[in-house]
C-alpha cells in the first residue's frame, strides 16, 4: 500500500511539474525562470493599454490599475524595498485610472525612477513624469494630445466643461512634475498637422528631454545608477537627522 501511495504521489508531482512547465512556456516563452536575488529595488511594469472602469476585450494587452494600486501600497509599506523602477511601454488608456496611478507614484516616499521603453503615450505621459527621475530610450516615443472620449457623448455644455477640467488636471500634473512649460506643453498638445487627421504631437527620445518633459535619455544602466544614488542620498540624509 505504501508503495502504491508513493507511486501516486510521484505521478501527481510529475503532473504538477509538467503543468507548471507548460505555464512558464506560455507566459514567458522559456522553460526556466531566471532566479533573481533578493533586491532592495522593486520593478513595476506598465504595458499595453491602461484599463480603468471599463473592461477591455480579452485580446487587448492591458495593465489593470486596480492591480497596481495595492502593489504601490505594498511597496510603500515594505521596509525591504528602498526604491522603485517603473518600466513604461503603453499606448495610454483610461484618463482617470492613469491619473490615479500617477498620483500614487508621485506620493510614494521612497526614491522612484521611470524608463519609457517603446512608447509612453497619452495618459502614459503623466505616469512617466510622476517619478523622482525619468528616462526615455533613444527610439522611444511619447504622444501628447488633448483628452478624448470614446462612445456616446452627451452634447451639452456640461460635457465640454468636464472635458476641459479633466484636461486641466492632466496638464497641471505634468507641468508640476516636469520641467516643461505650460505654454509649450499646450502647444504640443494642440499642434495641427503633426498627427494624421488629428491634433497633437509625437516626440521621440531626445526631443522629450529637450522640451523638459523627461529628465534624461537612457535605459536600464542609467536608471539603476540613478535609483541607487537616490537611495544612498536618502540614507545619508536619514543618518544626519538621527545624529
Amino acid at each position: 500500500m505504501d508503495k502504491d501511495n508513493e507511486k501516486k504521489e510521484g505521478q501527481e508531482e510529475d503532473k504538477n511539474n509538467s503543468s507548471s512547465l507548460v505555464q512558464k512556456i506560455q507566459q514567458l516563452g522559456q522553460t526556466n525562470i531566471p532566479q533573481v536575488p533578493d533586491s532592495n529595488i522593486h520593478v513595476l511594469t506598465i504595458i499595453g493599454q491602461i484599463e480603468g472602469h471599463i473592461q477591455l476585450p480579452p485580446q487587448n494587452k492591458t495593465t489593470k490599475y486596480e492591480h497596481l494600486l495595492p502593489q504601490l501600497i505594498a511597496i510603500e509599506q515594505n521596509p525591504k524595498i528602498e526604491g522603485l523602477v517603473i518600466l513604461l511601454n503603453t499606448v495610454g488608456g483610461d484618463v482617470e485610472a492613469g491619473l490615479a496611478l500617477s498620483e500614487m507614484i508621485a506620493s510614494i516616499s521612497k526614491p522612484t525612477v521611470s524608463i519609457v521603453l517603446g512608447g509612453g503615450h497619452s495618459i502614459g505621459v503623466p505616469i512617466a513624469v510622476a517619478t523622482d527621475h525619468s528616462f526615455i530610450a533613444p527610439t522611444a516615443t511619447m504622444t501628447i494630445h488633448p483628452v478624448r472620449l470614446t462612445g456616446m457623448v452627451i452634447g451639452v455644455p456640461q460635457t465640454f466643461e468636464y472635458l476641459d477640467k479633466m484636461q486641466d488636471r492632466v496638464v497641471n500634473f505634468v507641468i508640476s512634475h516636469s520641467d516643461i512649460k505650460e505654454e509649450k506643453f499646450k502647444d504640443l498638445m494642440f499642434a495641427k498637422g503633426n498627427l494624421t487627421r488629428d491634433i497633437g504631437t509625437n516626440i521621440v527620445g531626445k526631443e522629450a528631454v529637450e522640451y523638459g518633459l523627461i529628465n534624461d535619455v537612457g535605459g536600464v544602466t542609467e536608471a539603476m545608477k540613478t535609483i541607487n544614488n537616490l537611495i544612498n542620498q536618502e540614507k545619508e540624509q536619514s543618518e544626519q537627522v538621527i545624529q
